[in-house]
């Protein structure tokens, strides 16, 4: 690994348990290749397009591969579609593969390989790339979850930044039970809840449960009518982070028209810093996504106060 030169500082994904376990796996990778401690960063989409790349050197994992990341000295280990192609920066790339997995592999080959994250990279792997159809799938969400539920850093900190603590943790429990009991009852109550911001792409208002889970039912089942489910996420700081889903990658290219990244099923942003609470937020998904049929700022769209 004689391009994988000391890196000033780790970025990664801040929304989700890939990018958590591939920013962690990386300050192990940097431990063990040049003995010192890495400043892990993690951001979300919009802070991350914000960010300026100012480092010389720098570790990257769980984001889009673009032309303002493709820097000497710079190593970016990711599974996000892109259309550049790197020309100074080392790039690991694999669309069939998490963050976590690739980052653990590079973890394997310079001897760093436990069974314990062995098991937490696979269930991360099922989850973040949503295999359905593997047996461990639910558990492999409730893992998910976590993050969703507690938060990057919190769950960090709590572990102490030992991660295999993780695996078979008391907070599991918590998660099967909101999974078991909660889960449905969200489900029926967002099956009503759902309102248009374009022909093709409805907000789903959401109680309980699991959002991707009760997003992905509404579209398995061909619930409402729209092709891409968004919702919506209040952070601590008041921001508004805003989820995408479809079936047939349309996902990706609604985010893109918002500053946001991600897959073409399972993509999202962040929402300006003026857009503070729900109702605010429909109001500018519609600004922004349907502004040639709006009127009257929003409250006489065409699709306004649609519900199913």
């Amino acid at each position: 690994m004689s391009s994988f030169l000391k890196p000033e500082v780790i970025c990664t994904h801040e929304s989700d348990l890939d990018g958590l376990v591939a920013g962690v796996l990386l300050r192990r990778l940097a431990r063990a290749l040049h003995g010192v401690e890495v400043p892990l960063q993690a951001w979300n989409y919009q802070g991350w397009k914000n960010r300026q790349m100012s480092e010389r050197s720098a570790w990257v994992t769980d984001f889009t591969f673009e032309t303002r990341l493709d820097r000497p000295e710079w190593v970016v280990i990711d599974h996000h579609s892109t259309a550049v192609q790197a020309q100074k920066a080392r790039l690991i790339h694999d669309s069939h593969k998490s963050a976590s997995l690739l980052c653990y592999e590079l973890c394997c080959q310079q001897g760093l390989q436990t069974p314990a994250f062995d098991r937490l990279v696979e269930l991360t792997n099922i989850g973040d790339l949503w295999l359905r159809d593997r047996a461990d799938f639910e558990l492999a969400c409730d893992y998910a979850n976590l993050v969703k539920t507690y938060g990057f850093w919190q769950l960090h900190d709590l572990l102490g930044g030992e991660l295999e603590r993780l695996l078979e943790h008391p907070l599991l429990e918590v998660m099967a039970v909101k999974r078991r009991v909660e889960d449905p009852l969200g489900f029926e109550w967002s099956r009503v809840h759902v309102e248009a911001v374009t022909e093709e792409v409805g907000v789903v208002r959401t109680t309980i449960g699991n959002t991707n889970l009760i997003v992905h039912q509404l579209l398995d089942r061909g619930a409402t009518p729209f092709k891409v489910l968004a919702t919506l996420f209040p952070k601590a700081n008041r921001t508004i982070v805003v989820s995408f889903r479809s079936q047939h990658g349309e996902a990706l290219g609604v985010a893109a028209k918002l500053q946001g990244g991600g897959h073409p099923n399972a993509a999202g942003t962040t929402l300006p810093k003026s857009v503070q609470d729900q109702e605010s937020a429909l109001i500018y998904l519609r600004q922004t996504l349907a502004p040639a049929t709006l009127s009257g700022g929003g409250l006489n769209h065409p699709f306004a106060g649609l519900k199913l």
